[in-house]
């Protein structure tokens, strides 16, 4: 698999990981809609942007493998994510909140991952 078709994957999942974020907590301020999903999906989008540009690009690691392409996406999504996450909204997130985003993406971005290399044997 190349690179490209990696980080439209590791988009897709980190877009699912939004998706499914948005959809447990809507409220009335906050409504399941495109805006607010692309805007929950951005600043976690730009960690795995960043994952690329720094490790995986200039690297040359085999994107499509767990280790250690996958857990570089994902430390830097969830890190990147998470500290945009509190610069927009002023506070530090609820360890909770931390928690669910980690394991969460963890699951979505590893997890197709492990797909593709038991699909691939």
């Amino acid at each position: 698999m190349n690179r490209w078709m990696s980080l439209l994957c590791d988009s897709v999942a980190i877009g699912l990981f939004a998706l499914f974020a948005r959809i447990a907590h809507q409220t009335p301020d906050m409504p399941l809609n495109v805006q607010g999903w692309f805007f929950t999906w951005l600043p976690f989008l730009a960690g795995v942007f960043i994952a690329y540009l720094v490790a995986i690009i200039p690297g040359k690691l085999p994107s499509e493998r767990i280790r250690p392409a996958g857990l570089t996406v994902w430390a830097l999504a969830v890190i990147v994510g998470l500290t945009i996450w509190g610069f927009n909204n002023g506070d530090i997130p609820h360890w909770s909140f931390m928690i669910v985003a980690t394991t969460a993406s963890a699951i979505l971005v590893l997890g197709w991952r492990a797909l593709f290399k038991v699909t691939v044997r």
